[in-house]
């Protein structure tokens, strides 16, 4: 979705980088905004009766009132219930004091997180409800910020909604944050990918090597400057794009690599870093899953010529609406896409078009938001992190299963991915458990209709393994929002399905 801004007012104008009057960001009070009519109290996401609605941005309702599961916070089974202190939020602020129960078997001692550590513990629904896959709670403590910051911002005398003083600070610190030269927050991570080809040259004549496993704007992009993607099979454990594969794909004609992070692996970068130099090509890392992960020292998204992050709502680090980033270590690079998202111009001469740009800007209020949700992230990835590591530990070696490749270089615990031989009666098996998963890719690239002429002509073995992953992958639910119980709920219902199936 693009923003657009009212004739004559200065949004939009600049690049984001010049002097703004908006107030900082500040920490909002955590209080519960629900809205509604009714008698009765509520508490947030617990069990029980009561008449009071209220929505959480449209996307849960806080009912009822009841005690909250610890995520790995509370007493030990059978000490009965503890009261926890205030722990601090995924937004980095506190709660009032909690009453917490520990209900089902304890879960092993490195999932658990410190009182005042990370993520709320226990925030989560409670264990007799369903594991969500994504959480619909997700924004729950962030509510009053964020409708401070509207007011705020819908009510500046600057009235500038978009490419503010907000966002000229959200890139700073994140540019701050990676090292980078620069970072250009823009609409989408798909439109991040178009103008990292666009800026890079690539166009009419040209190919770009992409996975034949992934979303479809690895090819969309593509074929929006005018070149043609040409697929590559994936790496079968990790289910990244194979550089020995990719290697094979490239011709006179091809002009850049685009390997995409997967799941919760990234793409082995130092090999595609090596074949890019070797051969003479531009390098796109598609990063949108990976922001915080960190691959031989190098962060995801600052291997090749530029890369991206994605801030739609599932993502790690998300947001109520859609958004992105494009980070590089070329300054040339940064300045080109600066101008691409504002179409054209260089920020400084208004009305001035020196190359043919797009609308791809960012919004003041998302920016902001960002700024206040950022110091959070580095809890909210370690909390997702822990929890695949158990996922890892107990379901390695589960017959008809495989498991991610373990370790923590390169791991992004955007999704947890099982490959299982049967995918569907795993699938079923959970959900009737109630377990909450997804298949985020159920065909390959090429065997989309939307991309099928383009493969059609293609040369080579074909895509084996990629089929193979779209048959058999299977993700389950990883986010900070997840309780022990929950967590240890779904280790469970996996272990269970492929012991009695295979034993």
């Amino acid at each position: 979705m693009t923003t657009t801004s009212t004739h004559g007012l200065p949004a939009g104008n600049g690049d984001g980088r010049g002097p703004g009057t908006g107030a900082d960001t500040a920490p909002g009070v955590d209080t519960d905004l629900s809205t509604g009519t009714g008698s009765g109290t509520s508490t947030d996401f617990g069990t029980g009766t009561g008449s009071g609605t209220g929505t959480d941005f449209g996307t849960e309702t806080d009912s009822g009132t009841g005690a909250v599961t610890a995520l790995g916070i509370g007493p030990a089974p059978g000490t009965g219930p503890a009261v926890v202190p205030g722990a601090a939020t995924d937004s980095g602020f506190r709660t009032a004091p909690e009453l917490h129960t520990a209900p089902g078997p304890r879960i092993a001692p490195g999932l658990r997180t410190a009182p005042g550590s990370g993520p709320v513990p226990g925030t989560g629904p409670t264990t007799g409800d369903r594991v969500p896959f994504f959480p619909p709670d997700l924004f729950h403590e962030d509510r009053d910020t964020l409708l401070r910051l509207l007011h705020e911002i819908g009510t500046g005398a600057e009235q500038k909604f978009i490419l503010g003083d907000r966002t000229r600070r959200f890139e700073e610190t994140l540019r701050d944050r990676l090292g980078a030269a620069d970072v250009v927050a823009c609409s989408s991570g798909t439109s991040a990918l178009h103008l990292i080809l666009t800026a890079l040259g690539v166009g009419p004549g040209d190919e770009v090597v992409v996975p034949a496993l992934g979303c479809a704007p690895l090819a969309a992009a593509v074929l929006h400057t005018g070149a043609v993607p040409v697929f590559g099979d994936v790496d079968p454990r990790t289910l990244t794009l194979d550089p020995e594969d990719a290697r094979a794909r490239v011709t006179p004609r091809t002009k850049a690599l685009m390997p995409a992070h997967m799941f919760s692996v990234m793409a082995d970068m130092p090999r595609f870093t090596a074949l890019a130099a070797a051969e003479g090509l531009r390098l796109v890392e598609d990063s949108a899953v990976a922001q915080g992960a960190v691959l031989d020292g190098t962060p995801a998204g600052l291997w090749g010529d530029a890369g991206l992050y994605s801030f739609v709502q599932v993502k790690s680090f998300g947001m109520p609406g859609e958004g992105g980033a494009v980070v590089t270590r070329d300054e040339e690079t940064g300045h080109r896409v600066r101008m691409l998202r504002n179409h054209g111009q260089d920020g400084v001469h208004r009305g001035l078009h020196h190359v043919i740009g797009v609308n791809s800007r960012f919004d003041e209020i998302q920016a902001a938001f960002q700024l206040h949700r950022l110091p959070g992230l580095d809890a909210r990835l370690e909390r997702r992190a822990r929890i695949a590591a158990h996922y890892t530990e107990h379901l390695t070696g589960l017959p008809g299963v495989t498991t991610p490749p373990p370790g923590t270089d390169g791991r992004c615990y955007y999704v947890y991915t099982l490959l299982a031989d049967d995918r569907d009666a795993l699938r079923d098996h959970l959900s009737a458990e109630g377990v909450d998963t997804h298949i985020y890719y159920p065909k390959t690239l090429p065997d989309q209709a939307a991309f099928a002429p383009v493969a059609a002509g293609a040369s080579g073995p074909g895509w084996p393994h990629a089929r193979d992953a779209a048959r058999r992958q299977l993700s389950l639910p990883v986010h900070h929002r997840l309780t022990d119980a929950q967590v240890e709920r779904v280790t469970e219902a996996v272990r269970a399905h492929a012991l009695r199936t295979r034993g």
